[in-house]
């Protein structure tokens, strides 16, 4: 697949200006200025995340209501219940706030519950409401949900049962009735930071609970590994606050964990390795996110609050067990989509994909729209059969407004929801053919063609003689990465083959290249139909990133290639 090169083109005089200050090799400083990093102290705090620099709780609209509802709630021994969403930022987010409240709170007085993804689906349910009725809960905090839950927390009103809702999505014009609502996204919210995931907003309560009652700070800041895991996991932006706490939890993590994490780690094979965003995102959030997949996440909370650790290791397999599931699931399921689409030369030429087969499995939909990206860039909708109707997920490709298209499609539709990138859908059976047609027609129309070329964003062009292990342990101190903070992508110019290069196991290519008279190796995964180009002989330009292999306790620096193309 071809690929678009983008490189920053960052204000030189900020560059320069960040080299003098910093004295450090002018290449880096392309890269922080192209991040947004302008001045001296702006670096300071971006290499060294000070807890002290997390802003006032106080700060976020309605938190002194929030506070004072907690307050009366204690005063008159009221039944509290914690809800959450079924996915990494809702589990961690009700783990954290329920313990957190139990210090505070004779437990027995409170409660979480997790909706079952298929019983209750997404967000605040009528059978959470219930179920706090029928066990006489009169206080209910949402994390991670409820900013678009209006109708249902009217109807928990009418059974006097009151909400303060603590979410991160995107608020609709018209607000749920609830006596707080925490979510620094409302427009009239003062909060300096707007980025927060689920379980920040949760944290930020707790903060501020922590002040009211004078509670030591480190009865809530012992919960910055299960907000790192939520920050790493809901792919918020790795800037400002989220930067600090994912640093600061990444630190607990690899210290001091809370037992379901340390069991995570120890069923993920990393109970050896210092662990980055990096591996909370693919060997610790997957397992958490397949108990709401494949059967209740309630047993992810579980993880998350077991004190006996042994207990904990249990429910981690229960996890791992699922993730499992998921995993021959997804994989399944995208290879029997890759057949229809590859069998069908109309398919293969649309500017969209949209596939269903009623027994693929509700759970991993969305994944498999995301890999079926992978091999065919576009907007991409994966449907299955629930029930007496047709549901599923969609995704985009970047710069595409998903929602909007499928907004345009909606005659067809019993449901949507979602936003820019990523959606839900539902739709009669009878109606599948005329979505499918009129999605297509919308994405062809409205799509533009670069966009269906998927974009390398490159921070720096760079010569290997700039590459050595003080460069690379300070790209070390930019981590924990993520988005609008990735692991830094270099391109040199002008590089040759020194005839050494291969495939590996049919699929990859190590690379073994030379600049001037500076050579390196490199692995190239899923990369080896570019081998033909290196045996041109001819010199090529190569994007990558930096890592560190390590062979009979030698470590040295290689390149990660992401693509090649000829020199110019």
């Amino acid at each position: 697949m071809n690929k678009r090169w983008r490189i920053i083109q960052p204000n030189e005089a900020i560059v320069n200006s960040l080299h003098r200050s910093l004295k450090i090799n002018p290449t880096l400083c392309k890269v922080l200025a192209g991040r947004g990093i302008e001045t001296y102290e702006q670096a300071k705090d971006y290499f060294r995340p000070q807890l002290s620099l997390l802003h006032d709780p106080y700060l976020m609209k309605d938190m002194g209501k929030a506070v004072s509802r907690i307050t009366t709630a204690f005063e008159r021994k009221e039944k509290i219940l914690v809800f959450g969403d079924y996915d990494v930022d809702g589990t961690t987010s009700i783990a954290l706030l329920y313990q957190f409240l139990c210090k505070l709170y004779e437990p027995s007085l409170v409660e979480f519950y997790v909706p079952h993804r298929y019983r209750e689906g997404y967000g605040v349910s009528k059978m959470g409401i219930d179920f706090a009725k029928e066990n006489n809960f009169s206080l209910i905090v949402s994390v991670d949900c409820g900013i678009k839950s209006v109708e249902l927390i009217e109807y928990a009103a009418t059974l006097g049962i009151d909400f303060i809702v603590c979410d991160h999505h995107l608020p609709d014009k018209v607000l749920p009735p609830a006596v707080a609502i925490l979510n620094p996204k409302q427009i009239d919210c003062n909060y300096p930071y707007k980025e927060l995931c689920g379980c920040g907003v949760a944290f930020k309560f707790a903060t501020a609970l922590a002040q009211e009652f004078n509670i030591d700070e480190e009865h809530y800041l012992c919960y910055l590994d299960l907000l790192a895991t939520a920050i790493a996991a809901d792919i918020v932006p790795i800037t400002g606050e989220n930067r600090i706490m994912a640093y600061h939890g990444l630190e607990r993590i690899n210290s001091n964990p809370c037992n379901g994490i340390k069991a995570l780690i120890q069923l993920g094979g990393l109970n050896k390795t210092r662990l980055s965003i990096n591996n909370v995102v693919f060997v610790i959030a997957p397992r958490v996110n397949a108990a709401g997949r494949m059967d209740d996440a309630r047993k992810a909370v579980q993880l998350f609050i077991e004190q006996d650790y042994n207990k904990a290791l249990e429910y981690a397999e229960l996890l791992h067990n699922d993730n499992t599931d998921r995993k021959e699931a997804d994989s399944t399921i995208t290879e029997d989509a890759l057949s229809i689409i590859n069998g069908n030369d109309e398919l293969i030429k649309r500017k969209s994909t949209v596939v269903f087969k009623e027994h693929w499995h509700k759970g991993v939909v969305g994944i498999v729209a995301s890999r079926l990206i992978e091999t065919y860039y576009r907007p991409t909708v994966v449907l299955t059969r629930s029930g007496d109707v047709i549901a599923g997920s969609a995704r985009s490709v970047p710069g595409f407004n998903l929602y909007e298209a499928i907004h345009a499609c909606r005659e067809h539709l019993l449901g949507y929801g979602g936003h820019f990138a990523a959606a839900g859908l539902s739709l009669l059976p009878e109606n599948l053919e005329a979505f499918n047609n009129s999605f297509e027609q919308v994405v062809s129309s409205t799509i533009e063609a670069h966009l269906l070329i998927p974009e390398i964003i490159i921070d720096a062009e760079i010569n290997f003689s700039d590459i050595n292990n003080s460069f690379y342990n300070i790209i070390c101190q930019m981590e924990p990465y993520g988005p609008e903070n990735m692991r830094p992508v270099f391109v040199a110019r002008n590089v040759l083959d020194t005839g050494f290069s291969k495939i590996v196991k049919e699929l990859h290519l190590r690379f073994v290249v030379k600049q001037g008279n500076i050579s390196f190796t490199g692995i190239g995964f899923n990369m080896a139909t570019h081998f033909e180009l290196l045996q041109t002989k001819k010199p090529f330009d190569i994007v990558f990133t930096l890592d560190e292999n390590e062979w009979n306790g030698t470590k040295t620096l290689q390149l990660k290639v992401i693509d090649v193309k000829l020199s110019e």
